[in-house]
């Protein structure tokens, strides 16, 4: 359904249009910093370059976090972590220099940017409900004009033999091109999306995860209680985590005004089931999945990437736990499993930063121990067992509850991890054009967080000459032999299309050269008006 430019919008516009000037002189900078690496690299190419309009111009800025356009109604940026969209007012979106919360240089575990990276701009507002009077007065691109730019690109033999795609239209959901858009195929981490959107359903954007002591009545056995939260950190700077140095500080003072000061530490695990251990096995790509751990298992200072991993998260966060108590005054026993009890007195608690932000720094940086604890929450919010089964079944029952085309999909981790998972382009664009639709302002984190072209996340070291830069945002899929790409792109004529490209092949190709080529094709979309 078309969105039309509705009262509320016609009396907020002189609003929008001060914010959008008020916003335009960093705008202006920011643009005029990457235009000579952009125009020497498209020239590199030979491809025709195409001036960007004023609405894609603006509504890619949007994407950026970096202005509102005066002429599109859009919403953009992961650059709020908080959850709390708090940027829709003019102060806060028109701060200049300041970093977004998640995706600034040096702003905290999983920002996704590196020092280099052109600074962020301050929060924006949430993801677009609609595209204003671009929406009812631009066509959508034609399936004719669509095949003739996509056709080609797509039968790159880099891509494989059998490349699947689908392109969508985000403010009517219509679907403009397709080829074996309803074919399942293993689509790597783009799983993720179906992980956000199923989360965000099932728990809420608002939904924070505890880590909590408590006291065991007529014993001193202290119980560390696992809640599922794998970015809760043992490191002096939390950078908006939940802190086990905070929990430990009000464990102790809460000791120490029963006069306690030695305890038998304890750890319970027991809210997740199943194997703790994901099918891949040991890799580190992902920590042992469990209630209870502290930077997701990690063993160097790193907050994303590969990295080496504990083989028992959850005895080493205990340890850790211990360590801080015994700094406190606190004495305690060698800490051990166990369960805590209905009648256990609750001590202290601390909560992770809101659903909302986990599933932007997961898309951001396809975090796969987020993904997998998001698999386990919505479990337990759908009442089945917090596994990897039950998780996976959890997944499909939230998609199926939001009518999404689920034949001959199947999931069986939250990740991607799994050669097992099968999905569809057909489903991934649908998840990404209800992610933006006006009646379901609670699934734009899966918008959000996704990363952008040559700025952040996974695409901060892509898209180098392509024109897709700044306003193609995607999440990326990579296993051996697997390549997907899913996101969004502003057109010329300021569309916001929805797109999913799958591509597998049993003899695995250049990977470089597949990446190059879903790259050029969803930068192809960006450079098309192709309006029928």
């Amino acid at each position: 359904m078309v969105v039309p430019e509705l009262k509320a919008w016609q009396a907020a516009r002189p609003h929008v249009e001060r914010f959008a000037r008020a916003v335009r002189p960093g705008l202006v900078r920011a643009v005029e910093a990457v235009r000579p690496w952009l125009v020497r690299s498209l020239g590199a190419m030979r491809m025709r370059i195409v001036r960007l309009t004023t609405v894609q111009f603006t509504a890619g800025a949007a994407l950026l976090g970096l202005a509102l356009a005066a002429t599109v109604v859009t919403a953009a940026g992961p650059w709020d972590s908080s959850g709390q969209r708090t940027a829709e007012r003019d102060l806060a979106a028109s701060q200049e220099g300041a970093g977004g919360a998640d995706h600034g240089p040096g702003s905290g575990p999983g920002s996704g940017t590196s020092e280099k990276a052109p600074r962020p701009a301050p929060s924006a507002p949430s993801v677009l409900a609609g595209l204003g009077r671009t929406t009812g007065s631009v066509s959508s691109p034609s399936e004719k004009a669509l095949s003739d730019v996509l056709g080609p690109l797509l039968d790159d033999p880099s891509l494989g033999s059998e490349p699947t795609a689908a392109v969508v239209d985000v403010a009517t959901g219509k679907r403009l091109y397709g080829r074996a858009a309803d074919e399942a195929l293993t689509p790597a981490s783009t799983t993720k999306i179906a992980t956000a959107v199923a989360a965000l359903s099932a728990a809420g954007a608002d939904h924070r995860i505890a880590t909590r002591t408590a006291l065991e009545p007529g014993t001193r056995e202290l119980v560390l209680v696992g809640g599922g939260d794998p970015t809760l950190t043992a490191r002096e700077k939390a950078n908006g985590n939940a802190s086990l140095r905070t929990l430990a500080d009000e464990t102790a003072r809460a000791l120490k005004a029963r006069k306690l000061d030695a305890v038998t530490l304890s750890y319970d695990t027991t809210l997740y089931d199943g194997p703790a251990l994901h099918p891949i096995g040991p890799n580190p790509n992902i920590a042992p999945v469990t209630a209870l751990m502290t930077d997701e298992g990690r063993l160097n200072d790193s907050s994303s990437g590969p990295a080496d991993r504990s083989t028992d998260p959850a005895a080493d966060a205990a340890r850790q736990f211990a360590a801080l108590l015994n700094d406190r005054g606190i004495k305690t026993k060698s800490p051990g499993p166990s369960k805590s009890t209905g009648r256990a007195e609750p001590l202290a608690k601390v909560e992770s930063p809101p659903l909302s932000a986990l599933v932007e720094r997961m898309l951001t940086n396809s975090d796969n121990d987020i993904a997998e604890a998001l698999a386990r929450q919505t479990a337990l919010a759908s009442g089945e067992q917090a596994s990897f089964e039950g998780g996976s079944t959890a997944i499909r029952t939230q998609l199926k509850k939001l009518e999404l085309p689920l034949e001959g999909v199947k999931f069986a981790d939250g990740s991607g991890l799994d050669r097992a998972d099968r999905l569809t382009a057909d489903l991934l664009t649908a998840l990404l054009a209800k992610a933006g639709a006006p009646d379901h302002p609670e699934l734009r984190p899966a918008l959000t967080g996704l990363p952008v072209a040559g700025f952040t996340g996974t695409l901060r070291n892509r898209y180098s000459g392509q024109p897709g830069t700044g306003v193609v945002r995607a999440k990326t899929g990579t296993l051996t032999g697997v390549h997907t790409l899913a996101g969004t792109v502003v057109n010329t004529e300021g569309r916001l299309l929805a797109f999913a490209f799958l591509t597998s092949s049993d003899s695995p190709t250049d990977p470089a050269a597949t990446q190059k080529a879903l790259d050029g094709a969803a930068s192809a979309l960006a450079s098309c008006g192709c309006g029928s």
